[in-house]
C-alpha cells in the first residue's frame, strides 16, 4: 500500500494567486484530513529557497511536518527564471539547480521535480534538436548532482511545455541517459498528451493522480478534475501502478477553485484505487 499525499500547490496557484493559503494552514488541512504527507511547492509563497534561506529554516519546517504527521513525498522546485534549453543558460541553470537542491535535502524529499520551462511555441522546428541536446546534457548533470544527495530527479511532462509528444519523451529521456533520472507520470498530463502508462514502463519516478475532461486550463496545461469525475480510465491503469510499488502516490488539484474542499473526498478515492475497489462517481 503507497503513502497518499497532495501537492500544496493546489493552493497557491490559478484562481489561489491572488490569496495564496499559507503553507502552515495546508499542511494542518492535510493532516486533518487523513494524508501521511505533503508535495511542497517550491515557488513563493511556500517552500522557495526565499521562504527557506537557511539549514535551520528547512530543518524547523521539516519537523513541523512531521509534528503533524506528514512526510515530503517530493518538490516543486522553481526555475521559471533560467530557460534550460536556450543557449548560454547552462551555468546559471545548474547554480540555481544546486540552491534549489540545498532546499530540496533539507526539508527531506525525495525528488525533485523539474520541466523544460520553455513553451511548445518558443522553439523554433529548426531548432528542437538542438534545443533538446541542450536540455538533456544539463539534466545529465543536475542528475549527477542529485544522486550524491541520494534525491531523484523526476521530469514532469504536460501540454504546457516543450517536448510533450510521445516521441519527444522517449527521445528525451534516452539522451539524458542517466540512473537518477525518472519521469513523472501525471494521468491527466499522460492523458493529454496521449501518452501511455506502458510507454513509461520502468522510467516513473514519481505519480501524480488527477482525472481529465479533455480541455486544457487557459488553454495550457491539462485541466485537472477530481479523480473518478473524468475519462481517465484508472481502471485499466491501476494494476500497472500497483505493480510499481512506488512509495507515494500525489493527489494534485491544482487551478480548481474547490480544491480546498476536495482534500478529503480525493483521499478516501485514491485509498479504493490502490486498493483495487472501483470508484464510481465519488464526488458530489
Amino acid at each position: 500500500m503507497p503513502k497518499f499525499s497532495m501537492g500544496s500547490w493546489a493552493f497557491s496557484f490559478g484562481p489561489y494567486a491572488a490569496n495564496p493559503v499559507p503553507l502552515g494552514r495546508v499542511a494542518e488541512h492535510l493532516s486533518q484530513a487523513g494524508y501521511d504527507g505533503i508535495e511542497l511547492c517550491g515557488f513563493p509563497p511556500h517552500a522557495s529557497p526565499d521562504e527557506l534561506p537557511t539549514a535551520a529554516s528547512r530543518r524547523d519546517l521539516q519537523a513541523r511536518l512531521s509534528g503533524l504527521g506528514l512526510g515530503v513525498s517530493g518538490f516543486a522546485a522553481d526555475f521559471t527564471g533560467v530557460n534550460p534549453t536556450a543557449a548560454g543558460n547552462k551555468a546559471r541553470y545548474l547554480e540555481l539547480f544546486k540552491q534549489t537542491l540545498d532546499v530540496c535535502a533539507g526539508v527531506g524529499s525525495p525528488a525533485i521535480r523539474v520541466d523544460s520551462v520553455a513553451a511548445p511555441v518558443s522553439i523554433p522546428a529548426a531548432e528542437m534538436g538542438d534545443a533538446m541536446e541542450r536540455l538533456a546534457d544539463c539534466w545529465h548533470t543536475i542528475a549527477n548532482y542529485a544522486e550524491k544527495a541520494g534525491i531523484k530527479v523526476v521530469w514532469e511532462f504536460e501540454p504546457g511545455f516543450a517536448f510533450n509528444t510521445s516521441r519527444q519523451i522517449g527521445e528525451l529521456y534516452e539522451r539524458v541517459a542517466h540512473p537518477n533520472f525518472y519521469l513523472l507520470f501525471d494521468t491527466a498530463h499522460a492523458h493529454m498528451c496521449g501518452v501511455s502508462l506502458d510507454e513509461c514502463a520502468g522510467r516513473i519516478g514519481a505519480l501524480h493522480l488527477v482525472d481529465s475532461d479533455d480541455t486544457l486550463y487557459a488553454d495550457e496545461t491539462s485541466t485537472h478534475c477530481a479523480v473518478g469525475k473524468g475519462v481517465v480510465d484508472f481502471a485499466s491503469m491501476v494494476p500497472d501502478l500497483r505493480a510499481m510499488k512506488l512509495d507515494w502516490w500525489t493527489v494534485d488539484l491544482s487551478f480548481r477553485e474547490d480544491s480546498w474542499d476536495l482534500v478529503g473526498p480525493s483521499l478516501e478515492c485514491v485509498k479504493k484505487l490502490a486498493k483495487g475497489e472501483p470508484v464510481l462517481d465519488p464526488l458530489p
